[in-house]
């Protein structure tokens, strides 16, 4: 006996149908047999399910990662048939990390269609019960564990800095076996081939949007990503090396110094945000910039590669020391963006900026929201892929944390399903108080109305600070007892 699910049409999915696009490939059977088609209700398609399947369970799974989010299992799946569907999709051959990113992907290309894109892109490593002894996936030479960690690309759009989505992840077990010496092995044999695959992938991807800038922090600093770019990928990346540039053949310049004797371009005001032993703080910047033609290394570059890629370099520093006693922000930024003015140079340093995002997106990940660091999953391969499905649910909750001021202008299809929205507007009617401040002032359908809801139900009460992840999470779970209940009483009438 078949089983009806509606989806929606293919240019409105969101992030809670990655899984069911997924299991098309695990086994998971849409068709339009057996009544399937256009239900008539504002143009949901309704497929046919063949047999319990990887990409049902994969949905419930989302589903209860952003209700629930947590690192436990048996929490996740509430009872002892629940626990055990997930372990049984978690350590599926056929479900993967990589399906999991492209499809993500995808539906974040189809969202950036048109837009300034800005992508930010950064590794993190993930202790795995609060231990690095505990990070023991892999092969395990000489005693030493191994570790688990997640890259990850983000889009976000320049203009609003509204999180469009997920653009692609890589997750992967270290291992400490023998290796030839770094210099002697090519990038692709390095784990600094995912900067290099990030940026190939985001070409991909968001080939539709009006421009495609990809950010990344000092980690990222090696000759072979320049050249290798994207043409239509711009980069910004923050120096780590202290280059050669062109000069003279008997005297080549070095690039810190070169740029610290240039003269003083302009200053800016800017905000440096709060950090962990660090308040926020306005202060200003002074700014210096310059073209460059960086060599090629001398000591483990493909020989083949161009001796020299021209760039420009984007020097900010802070111009007074902080009252706090932390150190002065010194940014040396590379860019393959043309910088003629003090204004271009801003633009730079805006797109750097934008970078933070993908900080707090892996603070949600771990400690503000789901825990994934607690989760105790003894297959490698099904660590991956539960660390994979936590990565693509936590985008839900910071694209509600982004939004929740409604600066991004986003549409609630961007992160809901459209069956969400008339159940929304009624919750955020009940929620409603008397004064102003205790009502939704954004446009229903607005991505921004549902974070109101979402963070009132998660405890906000209007008047004391902004709804933060863990806020956020509380409301989702509220939400979706709320959705659930309301989805019984419709099937019993």
């Amino acid at each position: 006996m078949s089983t009806a699910v509606c989806l929606p049409p293919p240019q409105a999915l969101s992030h809670s149908h990655i899984w069911v696009a997924i299991s098309g490939k695990a086994g998971f059977s849409i068709g339009r047999q057996a009544g399937g088609g256009f239900d008539g209700r504002g143009g949901i398609w309704t497929g046919t399910i063949w047999r319990s399947s990887p990409g049902k369970r994969g949905a419930r799974l989302h589903a209860a990662l952003v209700a629930r989010p947590g690192s436990c299992i048996r929490r996740l799946g509430e009872d002892r048939a629940g626990e055990m569907q997930f372990r049984r999709l978690l350590h599926n051959p056929s479900v993967t990390a990589a399906e999991m990113s492209r499809h993500a992907g995808d539906l974040t290309g189809q969202r950036a269609a048109g837009r300034h894109v800005v992508v930010a892109q950064d590794t993190s490593e993930l202790i795995l019960g609060g231990r690095r002894s505990r990070q023991c996936y892999g092969p395990v030479a000489k005693g030493n564990a191994a570790g688990l960690l997640l890259h990850v690309a983000l889009a976000v759009e320049a203009e609003t800095q509204g999180l469009l989505g997920l653009v692609s992840m890589q997750v992967w077990n270290r291992n400490r076996e023998e290796l030839a010496p770094r210099r002697k092995r090519a990038t692709a044999a390095k784990e600094s081939q995912r900067w290099i695959e990030s940026s190939e992938r985001a070409g991909e991807v968001l080939a539709a949007a009006a421009s495609v800038t990809m950010v990344s922090d000092r980690e990222s600093d090696f000759y072979e990503l320049f050249v290798k770019r994207p043409q239509n990928v711009e980069l910004v990346v923050r120096a780590c090396q202290n280059r050669r540039i062109e000069g003279s053949e008997e005297d080549p310049d070095l690039l810190f110094t070169f740029i610290d004797a240039q003269a003083e371009q302009g200053r800016v005001a800017m905000t440096v945000p709060a950090a962990p032993g660090r308040r926020a703080r306005d202060t200003e910047f002074a700014v210096r910039f310059a073209p460059v033609a960086v060599c090629r290394p001398l000591h483990g570059a493909d020989p083949t590669l161009p001796e020299t890629v021209h760039l420009t370099l984007v020097d900010v520093r802070e111009v007074s020391e902080p009252k706090d006693g932390s150190a002065p922000v010194h940014w040396r930024l590379l860019t393959t963006h043309a910088v003629a003015t003090l204004n271009d140079a801003r633009q730079v340093v805006g797109f750097y900026r934008t970078r933070w995002v993908i900080e707090e997106f892996f603070r949600t990940l771990k400690t503000a929201g789901f825990d994934i660091e607690e989760a105790d999953i003894g297959d490698p391969q099904a660590m991956i892929n539960f660390v994979a499905a936590a990565a693509v649910a936590a985008i839900t909750i910071k694209q509600l944390v982004q939004a929740r001021d409604g600066n991004t202008d986003q549409l609630l299809s961007d992160a809901f399903e459209p069956d969400d929205q008339p159940i929304l507007e009624a919750v955020s009617a009940r929620l409603e108080g008397k004064t102003e401040r205790q009502r939704n002032p954004h446009p229903k359908g607005s991505l921004a109305f549902v974070a109101w809801v979402i963070a009132r139900l998660g405890g906000w009460t209007g008047y004391y600070g902004k709804p933060g992840p863990k806020v956020i999470r509380i409301g989702l779970a509220k939400f979706h007892a709320i959705k659930y209940g309301a989805n019984l009483r419709l099937q019993n009438v």
